[in-house]
């Protein structure tokens, strides 16, 4: 304190020092300019005087000292530091979506006709195979069977053309060659005589005519019975055979496309689930391509299947990825958690909405199937920044910065000094 006071009074004598007599009343207002200047020229000495102070000097060597030798406490004014990252143990994102089913089929019947039997209603949990519903199958029963008279038509002309001619027709065509060939050797015997008698007058002309033309005749019919013959023990030709055989073919086809539809009058499960809803009645007619009307039986999903869909900004999208862990709160039930895992980040971005759309496959115990999750119910569901353990990646040979509770002073290093 005494430092404190002679400083003080050696600076009121300065200040005194510099004092100029009382200005004349009468001068003026330019009279007033020298006071301006000795007030400013005051100002600034006392400021001065004061920033040199030991007192002042000490304080801050003191405040200076402190930001060395302390690791912890801020500095004076220090730069504002970045945020810290999240938590490993915390959620990184938390957001809303709704639950879907994983796969849902639209039970559709594959050919037209009307309902006889219905054996299901809204919300039956069935089996893979079970018979949802019948047609009616009148009309596909008989064409089944004409195309099935067609082919077996088919198959038995493929067969009389590899088996050929029967010996007993064979042996019948010879027999006509050998009747021929014996009037053919009497008709050139006739023929001959005729020849001779007209040769040595004795004979008519029209004798003779007559017998050379039933010998030409004859000779003829010989040779076509051999011809015959001959064809009948070869057998037909490899180009009938092949035309048959693709006539059975068709036929099959014709077969199986008749059956396929006699079959799909019997409409079964495709997979073992819950029916979400009901789209036709006992004596609908219902066909799959119509706009009107009926065109399926019932929606069906397994519930032990689900996902969350819902969209994420995307300014946090990069703190999401495939593979990281979930914990799912439906908003129905608050104090029940489902585990969930990332399945896919959609393609496509939601322009409209500034977000991507993203898929959360939940783990549903069976015991719990269909009882508290059901679809198109809201869901709050927060992402984790760790993965699961089969899908995380490998390790790189780059080390990556550590994620956890950083200091905020220590963000940027130590302060500036």
């Amino acid at each position: 304190m005494s430092e404190t006071s002679a400083a003080n009074a050696s600076l009121k004598d300065r200040v005194q020092s510099l004092r100029l007599p009382p200005p004349n009343q009468s001068s003026g207002a330019g009279s007033k300019l020298p006071w301006v200047l000795l007030l400013g020229m005051t100002c600034a000495t006392a400021y001065l005087l004061f920033a040199g102070s030991p007192l002042v000097k000490q304080e801050g060597s003191v405040a200076q000292a402190g930001v060395q030798t302390s690791t912890t406490a801020p500095a004076a004014q220090p730069t504002a530091p970045k945020p810290p990252g999240p938590p490993a143990s915390g959620p990184v994102v938390e957001s809303k979506g709704y639950i879907i089913p994983e796969q849902q089929i639209l039970v559709s019947p594959q050919v037209s006709g009307r309902v006889i039997e219905l054996n299901f209603e809204a919300g039956q949990r069935i089996e893979k195979g079970f018979v949802l519903a019948v047609l009616d199958n009148t009309e596909y029963l008989a064409e089944f069977e004409r195309v099935s008279g067609q082919l077996e038509a088919a198959r038995e002309n493929l067969a009389e053309l590899r088996e050929g001619s029967r010996p007993d027709e064979i042996k019948q065509v010879q027999a006509d060659l050998a009747e021929s060939q014996t009037n053919l050797e009497q008709a050139e015997r006739d023929y001959k005589r005729a020849k001779d008698l007209l040769t040595n007058g004795f004979g008519n002309r029209q004798d003779f005519e007559t017998a050379q033309s039933q010998y030409q005749m004859l000779r003829k019919r010989v040779d076509k019975l051999a011809a015959t013959a001959q064809l009948m023990i070869d057998g037909p030709r490899p180009e009938r055979k092949r035309a048959a055989e693709a006539q059975v073919r068709q036929a099959e086809a014709e077969v199986r496309r008749a059956k396929w539809r006699l079959d799909n009058c019997i409409i079964v499960a495709p997979i073992s689930g819950t029916v979400l809803k009901k789209n036709a009645e006992l004596g609908n007619l219902v066909n799959p391509v119509a706009f009107n009307g009926s065109f399926s039986l019932c929606d069906m999903a397994d519930l032990s299947k689900l996902e969350v869909e819902l969209s994420v900004q995307e300014r946090e999208i990069s703190k999401v990825r495939k593979g990281q862990r979930c914990r799912v709160q439906p908003e129905a039930f608050m104090d029940r958690y489902y585990d969930g895992v990332v399945s896919r980040l959609m393609p496509i971005a939601d322009r409209a909405k500034g977000a991507v759309p993203v898929r959360v496959r939940l783990k549903v115990p069976p015991e719990e199937e269909g009882q508290y999750l059901r679809p198109e119910m809201g869901a709050l569901v927060k992402f984790y920044a760790d993965l699961v353990e089969e899908e995380e990646p490998a390790a790189s040979s780059d080390p990556a910065p550590e994620t956890g509770d950083v200091d905020p002073g220590l963000a940027e290093g130590p302060p500036e000094t």
